[in-house]
Protein backbone atom coordinates (compact mmCIF):
# COMPACT_ATOMS: atom_id res chain seq x y z
CA UNK A 1 0.00 0.00 0.00
CA UNK A 2 1.49 3.61 -0.66
CA UNK A 3 1.98 6.58 1.68
CA UNK A 4 -1.32 7.99 2.99
CA UNK A 5 -0.62 11.21 0.90
CA UNK A 6 -0.70 9.23 -1.78
CA UNK A 7 -3.69 7.38 -1.38
CA UNK A 8 -5.28 10.97 -0.08
CA UNK A 9 -4.27 12.78 -3.65
CA UNK A 10 -5.52 9.38 -5.38
CA UNK A 11 -9.00 9.18 -3.99
CA UNK A 12 -9.43 13.08 -4.37
CA UNK A 13 -8.66 13.07 -8.28
CA UNK A 14 -10.85 9.98 -8.92
CA UNK A 15 -14.02 11.48 -6.75
CA UNK A 16 -13.71 14.87 -8.92
CA UNK A 17 -13.23 13.15 -12.37
CA UNK A 18 -16.41 11.29 -10.92
CA UNK A 19 -18.36 15.07 -9.85
CA UNK A 20 -18.91 13.51 -6.18
CA UNK A 21 -18.83 15.34 -3.25
CA UNK A 22 -16.96 14.68 -0.30
CA UNK A 23 -20.73 13.70 1.12
CA UNK A 24 -21.64 11.62 -2.04
CA UNK A 25 -18.42 9.74 -1.62
CA UNK A 26 -18.64 8.96 1.85
CA UNK A 27 -21.92 7.89 2.93
CA UNK A 28 -23.56 6.07 3.84
CA UNK A 29 -20.33 4.15 5.33
CA UNK A 30 -18.60 7.17 6.44
CA UNK A 31 -18.45 10.50 6.68
CA UNK A 32 -17.51 13.91 4.59
CA UNK A 33 -14.98 14.68 7.07
CA UNK A 34 -13.28 11.48 7.06
CA UNK A 35 -13.07 11.25 3.28
CA UNK A 36 -11.50 14.81 4.24
CA UNK A 37 -8.78 13.75 6.61
CA UNK A 38 -8.16 11.12 4.11
CA UNK A 39 -7.82 13.19 1.04
CA UNK A 40 -5.48 15.46 3.08
CA UNK A 41 -3.14 12.32 3.58
CA UNK A 42 -3.50 12.40 7.93
CA UNK A 43 -5.17 9.17 8.06
CA UNK A 44 -4.03 5.78 6.90
CA UNK A 45 -7.79 4.28 5.75
CA UNK A 46 -7.99 0.81 6.36
CA UNK A 47 -8.26 -2.57 4.25
CA UNK A 48 -12.14 -1.83 4.74
CA UNK A 49 -12.32 1.64 4.17
CA UNK A 50 -10.40 1.12 0.90
CA UNK A 51 -12.66 -1.59 -0.76
CA UNK A 52 -15.58 0.63 0.17
CA UNK A 53 -14.14 3.24 -1.40
CA UNK A 54 -12.60 1.78 -4.82
CA UNK A 55 -16.59 0.49 -5.32
CA UNK A 56 -18.19 4.27 -4.90
CA UNK A 57 -15.54 5.16 -7.14
CA UNK A 58 -15.96 2.40 -9.72
CA UNK A 59 -12.28 1.09 -9.26
CA UNK A 60 -10.37 -1.39 -7.87
CA UNK A 61 -9.29 -1.73 -4.19
CA UNK A 62 -5.16 -3.06 -6.11
CA UNK A 63 -5.36 0.48 -7.98
CA UNK A 64 -6.42 2.93 -5.01
CA UNK A 65 -4.27 1.27 -2.44
CA UNK A 66 -0.88 1.18 -4.84
CA UNK A 67 -1.68 3.19 -8.30
CA UNK A 68 -1.41 0.37 -10.22
CA UNK A 69 -4.73 -0.46 -12.62
CA UNK A 70 -5.61 -4.25 -11.52
CA UNK A 71 -5.43 -4.83 -15.75
CA UNK A 72 -1.69 -4.61 -15.67
CA UNK A 73 -1.38 -7.25 -12.70
CA UNK A 74 -3.57 -9.97 -14.61
CA UNK A 75 -1.78 -9.03 -18.23
CA UNK A 76 1.66 -9.44 -16.49
CA UNK A 77 0.21 -13.14 -15.17
CA UNK A 78 -0.93 -14.19 -18.53
CA UNK A 79 2.34 -13.17 -20.07
CA UNK A 80 4.24 -15.32 -16.93
CA UNK A 81 2.17 -18.42 -18.31
CA UNK A 82 3.12 -17.61 -22.13
CA UNK A 83 6.61 -17.25 -21.08
CA UNK A 84 6.42 -20.89 -19.56
CA UNK A 85 5.18 -22.32 -22.37
CA UNK A 86 7.56 -21.21 -24.61
CA UNK A 87 9.89 -22.65 -21.86
CA UNK A 88 8.18 -25.93 -22.03
CA UNK A 89 8.46 -26.17 -25.98
CA UNK A 90 11.93 -25.99 -25.52
CA UNK A 91 12.99 -22.64 -26.54
CA UNK A 92 14.94 -21.90 -23.56
CA UNK A 93 17.14 -18.78 -24.71
CA UNK A 94 13.47 -17.26 -25.88
CA UNK A 95 11.54 -18.13 -22.85
CA UNK A 96 14.84 -16.17 -20.76
CA UNK A 97 14.64 -13.15 -22.79
CA UNK A 98 10.53 -13.16 -21.90
CA UNK A 99 11.23 -13.83 -18.61
CA UNK A 100 13.57 -10.86 -18.12
CA UNK A 101 11.31 -8.58 -19.71
CA UNK A 102 8.27 -9.83 -17.24
CA UNK A 103 10.70 -9.53 -14.10
CA UNK A 104 11.74 -5.99 -14.43
CA UNK A 105 7.92 -5.25 -15.36
CA UNK A 106 6.86 -6.89 -11.86
CA UNK A 107 10.06 -5.21 -10.29
CA UNK A 108 8.54 -1.61 -11.57
CA UNK A 109 4.96 -2.66 -10.95
CA UNK A 110 6.22 -3.65 -7.29
CA UNK A 111 4.40 -7.60 -7.61
CA UNK A 112 6.26 -9.21 -5.57
CA UNK A 113 4.64 -12.92 -6.15
CA UNK A 114 4.78 -11.89 -9.91
CA UNK A 115 8.75 -11.32 -9.42
CA UNK A 116 9.11 -14.80 -7.66
CA UNK A 117 7.14 -16.44 -10.57
CA UNK A 118 9.45 -15.14 -13.12
CA UNK A 119 12.64 -15.65 -11.31
CA UNK A 120 11.84 -19.14 -11.12
CA UNK A 121 11.07 -19.60 -15.14
CA UNK A 122 14.38 -17.80 -15.44
CA UNK A 123 15.99 -20.81 -13.00
CA UNK A 124 13.99 -23.25 -15.11
CA UNK A 125 15.46 -22.01 -18.05
CA UNK A 126 19.08 -22.12 -16.69
CA UNK A 127 18.64 -25.41 -15.93
CA UNK A 128 17.53 -26.23 -19.09
CA UNK A 129 20.95 -25.03 -20.46
CA UNK A 130 23.23 -26.06 -17.71
CA UNK A 131 24.26 -22.63 -16.33
CA UNK A 132 24.12 -23.91 -12.80
CA UNK A 133 24.97 -21.01 -11.11
CA UNK A 134 22.46 -18.81 -12.24
CA UNK A 135 19.79 -21.46 -12.02
CA UNK A 136 20.62 -21.29 -8.22
CA UNK A 137 21.01 -17.50 -7.53
CA UNK A 138 17.48 -17.05 -9.69
CA UNK A 139 15.92 -19.42 -7.19
CA UNK A 140 17.39 -18.27 -4.07
CA UNK A 141 16.32 -15.10 -5.42
CA UNK A 142 12.68 -16.02 -5.54
CA UNK A 143 12.92 -17.75 -1.86
CA UNK A 144 13.47 -15.09 -0.59
CA UNK A 145 10.86 -12.68 -2.27
CA UNK A 146 8.47 -15.23 -0.98
CA UNK A 147 9.96 -15.96 2.46
CA UNK A 148 7.03 -14.44 4.55
CA UNK A 149 4.67 -16.49 2.22
CA UNK A 150 3.21 -20.33 3.72
CA UNK A 151 6.54 -22.87 2.90
CA UNK A 152 3.61 -24.55 -0.04
CA UNK A 153 4.46 -21.50 -1.72
CA UNK A 154 8.26 -21.74 -1.21
CA UNK A 155 8.66 -25.48 -2.49
CA UNK A 156 9.07 -25.03 -5.91
CA UNK A 157 12.31 -22.52 -5.47
CA UNK A 158 13.89 -25.24 -2.89
CA UNK A 159 12.80 -28.13 -5.30
CA UNK A 160 14.86 -25.88 -8.05
CA UNK A 161 17.74 -25.56 -6.06
CA UNK A 162 18.03 -28.56 -5.36
CA UNK A 163 17.81 -29.71 -9.00
CA UNK A 164 20.51 -27.70 -9.94
CA UNK A 165 23.04 -29.20 -7.21
CA UNK A 166 21.67 -32.44 -8.38
CA UNK A 167 22.72 -31.58 -11.36
CA UNK A 168 26.09 -30.19 -9.93
CA UNK A 169 27.35 -33.34 -8.82
CA UNK A 170 26.47 -32.16 -5.04
CA UNK A 171 23.81 -35.21 -4.34
CA UNK A 172 23.96 -35.00 -0.36
CA UNK A 173 23.11 -31.47 -0.28
CA UNK A 174 20.34 -31.68 -2.84
CA UNK A 175 18.93 -34.69 -0.59
CA UNK A 176 19.62 -31.78 2.35
CA UNK A 177 17.27 -29.50 1.13
CA UNK A 178 14.51 -31.56 -0.25
CA UNK A 179 14.20 -33.44 3.15
CA UNK A 180 14.24 -30.39 4.99
CA UNK A 181 11.25 -28.88 3.26
CA UNK A 182 9.48 -32.40 3.54
CA UNK A 183 10.05 -32.44 7.40
CA UNK A 184 8.84 -28.87 8.18
CA UNK A 185 5.86 -29.35 5.99
CA UNK A 186 5.20 -32.24 7.97
CA UNK A 187 5.87 -30.43 11.05
CA UNK A 188 3.53 -27.35 10.29
CA UNK A 189 0.68 -29.47 8.94
CA UNK A 190 0.88 -27.52 5.79
CA UNK A 191 0.54 -31.48 4.22
CA UNK A 192 -0.27 -29.85 0.91
CA UNK A 193 -0.62 -33.17 -1.79
CA UNK A 194 1.21 -30.83 -4.93
CA UNK A 195 3.86 -29.68 -2.64
CA UNK A 196 4.46 -33.18 -1.06
CA UNK A 197 4.69 -35.25 -4.56
CA UNK A 198 6.72 -32.50 -6.21
CA UNK A 199 9.38 -33.23 -3.47
CA UNK A 200 9.17 -36.54 -2.88
CA UNK A 201 9.61 -37.04 -6.70
CA UNK A 202 12.31 -34.84 -7.02
CA UNK A 203 14.39 -36.76 -3.56
CA UNK A 204 13.90 -40.17 -5.63
CA UNK A 205 17.02 -39.39 -8.24
CA UNK A 206 19.35 -38.36 -5.47
CA UNK A 207 18.23 -41.09 -3.12
CA UNK A 208 19.09 -44.23 -6.13
CA UNK A 209 22.59 -41.98 -7.17
CA UNK A 210 23.80 -42.55 -3.68
CA UNK A 211 22.12 -46.39 -2.89
CA UNK A 212 19.43 -45.40 -0.77
CA UNK A 213 16.84 -47.56 -2.62
CA UNK A 214 14.89 -48.09 0.46
CA UNK A 215 14.30 -44.64 0.66
CA UNK A 216 14.08 -44.10 -2.82
CA UNK A 217 11.07 -46.67 -2.77
CA UNK A 218 9.43 -45.41 -0.03
CA UNK A 219 9.62 -41.49 -1.52
CA UNK A 220 7.59 -42.95 -4.70
CA UNK A 221 5.31 -45.03 -2.67
CA UNK A 222 4.31 -41.82 -0.80
CA UNK A 223 4.15 -39.75 -4.19
CA UNK A 224 1.96 -42.38 -5.67
CA UNK A 225 -0.43 -42.52 -2.81
CA UNK A 226 -0.37 -38.82 -3.04
CA UNK A 227 -0.96 -38.91 -6.68
CA UNK A 228 -4.71 -39.11 -6.89
CA UNK A 229 -5.18 -35.64 -5.14
CA UNK A 230 -2.67 -33.47 -7.47
CA UNK A 231 -4.68 -31.60 -10.06
CA UNK A 232 -1.98 -30.41 -12.34
CA UNK A 233 -1.31 -33.33 -15.05
CA UNK A 234 2.53 -31.97 -15.46
CA UNK A 235 3.35 -32.60 -11.90
CA UNK A 236 1.74 -36.27 -12.31
CA UNK A 237 3.53 -37.02 -15.16
CA UNK A 238 6.73 -35.87 -13.66
CA UNK A 239 6.15 -38.59 -10.84
CA UNK A 240 5.40 -40.88 -13.56
CA UNK A 241 8.95 -40.65 -15.11
CA UNK A 242 9.90 -40.86 -11.31
CA UNK A 243 8.32 -43.72 -10.52
CA UNK A 244 9.83 -45.51 -13.25
CA UNK A 245 13.30 -44.85 -12.03
CA UNK A 246 12.69 -47.10 -8.47
CA UNK A 247 10.46 -49.64 -10.67
CA UNK A 248 13.96 -50.63 -12.44
CA UNK A 249 15.89 -50.73 -9.68
CA UNK A 250 13.65 -53.18 -8.32
CA UNK A 251 13.96 -54.80 -11.65
CA UNK A 252 10.56 -53.96 -12.84
CA UNK A 253 11.15 -53.37 -15.87
CA UNK A 254 7.05 -54.13 -17.28
CA UNK A 255 6.23 -51.39 -14.65
CA UNK A 256 8.79 -49.26 -15.11
CA UNK A 257 7.57 -48.95 -18.66
CA UNK A 258 3.96 -48.57 -18.03
CA UNK A 259 5.04 -45.18 -15.79
CA UNK A 260 6.87 -44.17 -18.67
CA UNK A 261 3.91 -44.80 -20.95
CA UNK A 262 1.27 -42.56 -18.99
CA UNK A 263 4.10 -39.78 -18.28
CA UNK A 264 4.53 -39.66 -22.24
CA UNK A 265 0.69 -40.01 -23.03
CA UNK A 266 0.37 -36.75 -20.74
CA UNK A 267 3.65 -34.71 -22.14
CA UNK A 268 2.23 -35.07 -25.37
CA UNK A 269 -1.55 -34.14 -24.88
CA UNK A 270 0.05 -31.05 -22.89
CA UNK A 271 2.52 -30.23 -25.83
CA UNK A 272 5.63 -30.45 -23.05
CA UNK A 273 8.51 -31.49 -25.81
CA UNK A 274 11.41 -31.28 -23.17
CA UNK A 275 9.49 -33.52 -20.99
CA UNK A 276 8.63 -35.65 -23.43
CA UNK A 277 12.54 -36.12 -24.28
CA UNK A 278 13.06 -37.19 -21.04
CA UNK A 279 10.48 -39.65 -21.21
CA UNK A 280 12.03 -41.14 -24.71
CA UNK A 281 15.65 -41.11 -22.87
CA UNK A 282 13.85 -42.87 -19.90
CA UNK A 283 12.47 -45.53 -22.27
CA UNK A 284 15.65 -45.98 -24.26
CA UNK A 285 17.04 -46.38 -20.58
CA UNK A 286 14.36 -48.90 -19.66
CA UNK A 287 15.00 -50.94 -22.60
CA UNK A 288 18.13 -50.69 -22.37
CA UNK A 289 18.30 -52.31 -18.79
CA UNK A 290 16.08 -55.20 -20.93
CA UNK A 291 18.53 -56.15 -23.50
CA UNK A 292 16.84 -54.56 -26.48
CA UNK A 293 19.48 -52.76 -27.71
CA UNK A 294 18.30 -51.36 -30.86
CA UNK A 295 15.45 -49.76 -29.72
CA UNK A 296 16.99 -48.53 -27.10
CA UNK A 297 19.52 -46.99 -29.48
CA UNK A 298 16.30 -45.33 -31.61
CA UNK A 299 14.99 -43.72 -28.31
CA UNK A 300 18.16 -42.35 -26.92
CA UNK A 301 18.86 -40.90 -30.57
CA UNK A 302 15.82 -39.31 -30.37
CA UNK A 303 15.97 -38.07 -27.00
CA UNK A 304 19.54 -36.98 -27.61
CA UNK A 305 17.97 -35.16 -30.34
CA UNK A 306 15.75 -33.08 -29.03
CA UNK A 307 17.62 -32.48 -25.98
CA UNK A 308 20.61 -30.85 -27.67
CA UNK A 309 18.10 -28.75 -30.21
CA UNK A 310 17.13 -27.08 -27.24
CA UNK A 311 20.41 -26.54 -26.19
CA UNK A 312 20.09 -28.54 -22.77
CA UNK A 313 23.87 -29.17 -22.51
CA UNK A 314 24.32 -31.44 -19.42
CA UNK A 315 20.81 -33.08 -20.11
CA UNK A 316 22.20 -33.73 -23.79
CA UNK A 317 25.70 -34.85 -21.94
CA UNK A 318 23.70 -37.70 -19.41
CA UNK A 319 21.58 -39.33 -23.06
CA UNK A 320 24.92 -38.89 -24.55
CA UNK A 321 26.65 -41.67 -21.79
CA UNK A 322 23.89 -44.24 -21.74
CA UNK A 323 23.82 -44.37 -25.80
CA UNK A 324 27.58 -44.48 -25.48
CA UNK A 325 26.75 -47.41 -23.35
CA UNK A 326 23.94 -48.90 -25.75
CA UNK A 327 26.44 -48.85 -28.66
CA UNK A 328 29.39 -50.28 -26.34
CA UNK A 329 27.06 -53.20 -25.55
CA UNK A 330 26.40 -53.39 -29.43
CA UNK A 331 30.08 -53.65 -30.05
CA UNK A 332 30.53 -50.55 -31.84
CA UNK A 333 33.47 -48.86 -29.89
CA UNK A 334 34.44 -46.16 -31.96
CA UNK A 335 30.93 -44.48 -32.43
CA UNK A 336 30.94 -45.03 -28.61
CA UNK A 337 34.41 -43.42 -27.73
CA UNK A 338 33.68 -40.59 -29.71
CA UNK A 339 30.46 -39.69 -28.23
CA UNK A 340 32.29 -39.91 -24.76
CA UNK A 341 35.63 -38.10 -25.86
CA UNK A 342 33.55 -34.68 -25.60
CA UNK A 343 32.36 -35.58 -22.67
CA UNK A 344 35.75 -35.72 -20.50
CA UNK A 345 36.00 -31.78 -20.55
CA UNK A 346 33.21 -31.75 -18.78
CA UNK A 347 35.67 -33.19 -15.67
CA UNK A 348 36.71 -29.29 -15.11
CA UNK A 349 33.16 -28.08 -15.09
CA UNK A 350 29.63 -28.83 -12.83
CA UNK A 351 29.74 -32.38 -15.47
CA UNK A 352 31.71 -33.95 -12.94
CA UNK A 353 29.28 -37.02 -12.78
CA UNK A 354 29.26 -37.12 -16.69
CA UNK A 355 32.67 -37.26 -16.93
CA UNK A 356 33.01 -39.83 -14.13
CA UNK A 357 30.66 -42.08 -16.42
CA UNK A 358 32.33 -41.07 -19.65
CA UNK A 359 35.76 -42.38 -17.93
CA UNK A 360 34.22 -45.60 -16.44
CA UNK A 361 32.36 -46.74 -19.74
CA UNK A 362 36.15 -46.32 -21.47
CA UNK A 363 37.37 -48.19 -19.29
CA UNK A 364 35.02 -50.73 -19.43
CA UNK A 365 35.74 -50.46 -23.26
CA UNK A 366 39.44 -50.77 -22.84
CA UNK A 367 39.08 -53.88 -20.83
CA UNK A 368 37.27 -55.31 -22.65
CA UNK A 369 39.72 -54.87 -25.68
CA UNK A 370 42.65 -56.01 -23.36
CA UNK A 371 44.39 -52.88 -22.60
CA UNK A 372 44.40 -53.26 -18.78
CA UNK A 373 46.57 -50.15 -18.36
CA UNK A 374 44.86 -48.34 -19.96
CA UNK A 375 41.50 -49.75 -18.25
CA UNK A 376 42.91 -49.24 -14.65
CA UNK A 377 43.76 -45.41 -15.55
CA UNK A 378 40.46 -44.31 -16.71
CA UNK A 379 38.74 -46.23 -13.57
CA UNK A 380 41.14 -44.19 -11.53
CA UNK A 381 40.04 -40.81 -13.41
CA UNK A 382 36.11 -41.86 -13.12
CA UNK A 383 36.73 -42.59 -9.56
CA UNK A 384 38.49 -39.26 -8.41
CA UNK A 385 35.62 -37.38 -10.06
CA UNK A 386 32.78 -39.11 -8.75
CA UNK A 387 34.15 -39.15 -4.93
CA UNK A 388 33.74 -34.59 -5.76
CA UNK A 389 30.00 -35.97 -6.03
CA UNK A 390 28.95 -38.24 -3.26
CA UNK A 391 27.40 -40.63 -5.98
CA UNK A 392 28.41 -43.77 -3.64
CA UNK A 393 25.98 -45.96 -5.75
CA UNK A 394 28.60 -45.28 -8.75
CA UNK A 395 31.48 -45.10 -6.95
CA UNK A 396 30.92 -48.53 -5.18
CA UNK A 397 30.65 -50.19 -9.26
CA UNK A 398 33.65 -48.26 -10.00
CA UNK A 399 35.57 -49.75 -6.75
CA UNK A 400 34.45 -53.26 -7.83
CA UNK A 401 35.26 -52.94 -11.37
CA UNK A 402 38.71 -51.65 -10.64
CA UNK A 403 39.55 -54.48 -7.81
CA UNK A 404 38.35 -57.23 -10.13
CA UNK A 405 40.92 -55.68 -12.99
CA UNK A 406 43.63 -55.34 -10.15
CA UNK A 407 42.62 -59.33 -8.87
CA UNK A 408 43.10 -60.52 -12.84
CA UNK A 409 46.13 -58.51 -13.04
CA UNK A 410 47.42 -60.37 -9.64
CA UNK A 411 47.64 -57.18 -7.43
CA UNK A 412 45.15 -59.22 -4.46
CA UNK A 413 46.55 -57.03 -1.84
CA UNK A 414 45.70 -53.48 -4.21
CA UNK A 415 42.00 -55.47 -5.12
CA UNK A 416 41.28 -56.40 -1.19
CA UNK A 417 41.68 -52.22 -0.95
CA UNK A 418 39.78 -50.87 -3.77
CA UNK A 419 36.82 -53.58 -2.76
CA UNK A 420 37.04 -52.43 1.04
CA UNK A 421 36.73 -49.07 -0.23
CA UNK A 422 33.95 -50.00 -2.55
CA UNK A 423 32.08 -51.59 0.79
CA UNK A 424 32.48 -48.21 2.46
CA UNK A 425 30.60 -46.39 0.08
CA UNK A 426 27.65 -49.27 -0.72
CA UNK A 427 26.90 -49.06 3.51
CA UNK A 428 26.71 -45.36 4.21
CA UNK A 429 23.91 -44.24 2.61
CA UNK A 430 20.55 -45.08 3.52
CA UNK A 431 22.08 -45.71 7.22
CA UNK A 432 23.18 -42.85 9.61
CA UNK A 433 25.27 -41.28 6.60
CA UNK A 434 22.07 -38.93 5.70
CA UNK A 435 20.44 -38.79 8.75
CA UNK A 436 16.38 -39.87 9.56
CA UNK A 437 14.49 -40.17 6.68
CA UNK A 438 11.74 -37.82 6.20
CA UNK A 439 8.83 -38.56 7.61
CA UNK A 440 5.96 -39.34 6.31
CA UNK A 441 2.96 -36.44 5.72
CA UNK A 442 0.81 -35.60 8.66
CA UNK A 443 -2.25 -36.76 7.26
CA UNK A 444 -2.33 -40.28 5.95
CA UNK A 445 -2.95 -40.52 2.00
CA UNK A 446 -5.49 -42.41 0.12
CA UNK A 447 -3.66 -45.35 -0.96
CA UNK A 448 -4.54 -47.15 -4.59
CA UNK A 449 -7.08 -49.53 -5.04
CA UNK A 450 -4.96 -51.45 -7.79
CA UNK A 451 -1.60 -52.69 -6.40
CA UNK A 452 0.93 -51.72 -3.82
CA UNK A 453 3.23 -49.24 -6.02
CA UNK A 454 6.99 -49.46 -6.02
CA UNK A 455 9.50 -47.02 -7.00
CA UNK A 456 10.41 -43.80 -8.53
CA UNK A 457 12.67 -42.29 -10.84
CA UNK A 458 14.98 -39.10 -11.49
CA UNK A 459 14.90 -35.51 -13.18
CA UNK A 460 18.64 -36.12 -13.42
CA UNK A 461 21.42 -38.34 -13.85
CA UNK A 462 20.01 -41.65 -15.02
CA UNK A 463 23.09 -44.07 -14.91
CA UNK A 464 24.28 -45.82 -17.55
CA UNK A 465 24.42 -49.93 -17.55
Amino acid sequence: MDEPAAIGRRVQRMRKELGLTQRQLAEPAYTPAYVSTLESGKVRPSEAALRFLAGRLGTSYEELSTGRPVHLGTELRLSLTDAQQTLASGAADEAAAHFRRLLADAQHLGLAPEQAQALLGLGDCALETGELPDAIRNFEAAERLLANEPLTRRVRPIRGRAVAHLLAGELRYACYLLETAIDELGASGLADPEALVLLYAAVIGPYIDMGAHARAAHAAELALSLAPQVSDPALVAGMHRQVARTFLAEGRVADADTSLAKAQAIYGQLQLRTDLAHCHWMRGYVQAQNGELDSAEGELRTARDMLSARRAALYTAQVEVELADVLRRLGRYEEAAGLLSSLLELGDSHGAVHAGGAHRLLGLMAEERGETDAAEEHYIQALALLERSGATGDLADLCRLLGDLLRRTGRPEAALDAYRTGLGHRSAPGTTTLGPAPAAPAFPPPRPAAHRPGPVPSETAVKPG
